[in-house]
């Protein structure tokens, strides 16, 4: 069991999750937390240390994503121990907006699968 059972997430806390093989020591940032109708809370993160094969990022390789929201349970069942807070990270700022343009005009969602697969659906989307 996580240290994320039970836990009242807050913005800037840095969490170790359960990553993809090879990717351990990645981490993810809360930036924002939100509460949307039909939604609950939403939580805006950044994804920190990953290995995205990517032929468009300088050396074929992105390491950070700095914006995708999630569900709460996502975030309980992906993250496992708080490893410290900091400032949210300004960057998720770009894709935060483009988000909540698409979501009020109905046509964006929240992720509800792990991070670890969200950050394998990243990987096969920019690699098509």
């Amino acid at each position: 069991m996580s240290d994320a059972n039970a836990h009242e997430f807050k913005e800037g806390e840095v969490w170790t999750y359960r990553t993809r093989p090879g990717e351990s020591t990645s981490t993810l940032l809360i930036n924002k937390i939100e509460s949307k109708l039909n939604f609950g809370q939403v939580f805006h993160i950044s994804v920190r240390g990953v290995s995205i094969k990517n032929p468009r990022a300088p050396g074929g390789v992105t390491t950070n994503l700095p914006h995708f929201p999630v569900s709460r349970k996502t975030l309980e069942d992906s993250a496992l121990e708080l490893v410290r807070s900091e400032v949210p990270d300004p960057c998720y700022l770009e894709g935060y907006e483009q988000w909540k343009q698409a979501f009020e005009s109905g046509k964006a969602g929240v992720f509800t699968i792990s991070v670890a697969e969200i950050v394998g659906v990243i990987e096969q989307t920019v690699n098509r």
